[in-house]
């Protein structure tokens, strides 16, 4: 976030700077606490204002894809593949998409 930012206009901005892609109807869909790198991270659910995106100076590539097309054995974070299956079954519930939160806890090497 940057300086006189709420969570939802840091959200946008960075769906900007990372995939050309303006937002509306942000709404707060998962939080993780993760306290062993004191960082907090926060997903929004939102609408494309146009449909339109692409490749920003924070990326090297964007694109849209349905849970059959995800490369989940290229996803880099975690926390991303939780929020996204979470997302997916509740669509699947068809139930609506709850806010949650979870912790991150760092596990020993030897786990």
């Amino acid at each position: 976030m940057e300086n006189q930012e709420t969570t939802a206009q840091g959200a946008a901005r960075e769906t900007w700077e990372e995939a050309r892609a303006k937002v509306k109807d942000l709404s707060l869909y998962y939080l993780f606490d993760v306290p062993a790198i004191d960082q907090v991270y926060l997903f929004y659910l939102c609408e494309l204002e146009t449909g339109e995106f692409g490749v920003g100076p924070e990326s090297i590539e964007c694109g849209l894809f349905s849970e059959s097309e995800i490369p989940w054995d290229e996803l880099a974070f975690p926390v991303v593949i939780e929020t996204l299956k979470t997302y997916f079954s509740d669509a699947a519930e068809g139930k609506g998409f709850p806010m949650r939160v979870d912790t991150v806890i760092r596990r020993s090497k030897r786990e």
